[in-house]
């Protein structure tokens, strides 16, 4: 935990404690918007047939394309909320821009 607190530039322990919540909860959060909100655009699992093996397969990599967004969003809404917008904006940023999406929040 020493490492992960001087890599983060964390100071105590609970700020690193926060911090897990954080991403515990925007996972969890995420993962149970994306099925709504599949459904609410008309992309649910009835709509891919059952009988073809790749439609199960369309239907996850849907989901999943549409969890990322969801989860970055709110993982700086739960961060401001949790008091720790500053270390997950710049955690943010960082991601982003090791995905090469980093011209997004220019």
């Amino acid at each position: 935990m020493k490492k992960l607190k001087e890599r983060w530039g964390v100071t105590s322990n609970l700020q690193l404690a926060v911090i897990f919540m954080v991403f515990s909860i925007t996972g969890s959060s995420a993962v149970f918007a994306a099925k709504p909100f599949l459904t609410w655009i008309g992309l649910d699992r009835h709509n891919f047939s059952p009988d073809f093996i790749w439609g199960g397969l369309l239907y996850l990599t849907f989901r999943i394309l549409l969890i990322f967004p969801i989860y970055q969003i709110l993982l700086v809404i739960y961060g401001w909320f949790f008091g720790q917008f500053k270390f997950f904006w710049a955690f943010e940023k960082k991601m982003l821009a090791r995905l090469g999406l980093g011209f997004l929040l220019k």
